[in-house]
């Protein structure tokens, strides 16, 4: 794929639909530095982005892969087939990592729980007891950013006032309130906040 063909293709048809780059990443809940990375070829957009992309700019994603509209007398969907699948692919790599964040929260959670209670049931020196509960908490304290990690870029959080899915930034997700997956934020489309669940697919 020539990246900077598709590059110049998309600015061609975002000023084509009349947006601006800016408009176009609210759009998409993406930065304009992202589209502007796009469309100088420094990048591709991201498979999950495609069809929402394709949809605003009124193309097809074979259209966007070759760098301009494709006119075929037997049109071939296999190229929008394939980034279906690799749409279905990130949902069951995001399935998967959102399980492997439980795990790890639960394995820290149990090491810790362990070695607190052998300090807490346990005769020995105050000090023994201390040292045995921060070796506990350590693997939570180093797991913890990268279990928000996860729980911000796998899959997509959903506005209960609007219904819009989006990515929030790392700095909400750490500093939200949570039950579970449910964290309570603001919608960058409504601007409301509200108790967000987290979705595995864009739609």
């Amino acid at each position: 794929m020539d990246q900077v063909k598709i590059g110049r293709f998309i600015a061609e048809r975002r000023k084509t639909v009349g947006l601006t780059q800016l408009q176009l990443a609210e759009m998409l809940n993406i930065t304009d530095r992202a589209v502007s990375k796009w469309e100088t070829g420094k990048a591709m957009p991201d498979s999950s982005l495609m069809l929402e992309l394709c949809d605003i700019l009124k193309i097809t994603v074979n259209d966007l892969l070759y760098g301009e509209v494709v006119s075929m007398d037997n049109y071939n969907k296999e190229l929008e087939n394939n980034l279906l699948q690799a749409v279905k692919d990130k949902e069951q790599s995001d399935k998967r990592l959102l399980f492997m964040e439980i795990v790890v929260g639960v394995a820290c959670l149990v090491v810790f729980l362990a070695l607190s209670a052998v300090a807490t049931f346990v005769e020995m020196e105050e000090w023994l007891k201390i040292l045995l509960i921060l070796i506990g908490l350590a693997p939570l304290l180093i797991a913890t950013p990268f279990m928000i990690k996860v729980e911000q870029t796998a899959g997509y959080y959903e506005c209960a006032k609007c219904g819009h899915r989006y990515i929030p930034e790392y700095k909400r997700v750490f500093l939200a309130m949570h039950i579970n997956r449910t964290r309570y934020m603001k919608c960058p489309k409504c601007n409301k906040r509200s108790w967000n669940k987290k979705k595995i697919s864009k739609e």
